[in-house]
């Protein structure tokens, strides 16, 4: 606000969060029947509310055989006692921005 005694204006700040970006990429990994697979990226930014794990096209959540973790910027995805079923394309999206393996 700036007053001068007879007149008087405001205006107001708004700031955009930058958009998160991958800037390491996942990478195709190979394991045997009944270990685990670790896919990992790391994103420009913490705190990407809209990062999202696939399996195919069917997204994936935390439970007993998909571990989703953030830590900072690292997100990584462990898929448990991985079976032949498992094989195929995981894709992490955040905002507009995705990668495969």
């Amino acid at each position: 606000t700036c007053d001068t005694g007879d007149q008087q204006t405001t205006a107001a700040v708004r700031l955009k969060e930058p958009e998160a970006t991958i800037v390491e990429r996942l990478k195709d990994v190979s394991t045997y029947e009944g270990e685990d697979a670790v896919f990992e990226c790391r994103l420009s930014r913490e705190a990407a509310q809209d990062a999202q794990w696939f399996l195919g096209d069917a997204p994936l959540q935390s439970n007993e055989m998909n571990e989703i973790r953030v830590q900072g910027t690292r997100h990584s995805l462990i898929l448990r006692k991985v079976t032949l079923e498992d094989c195929g394309s995981i894709t992490f999206k955040v905002g507009q921005h995705s990668s495969a393996a």
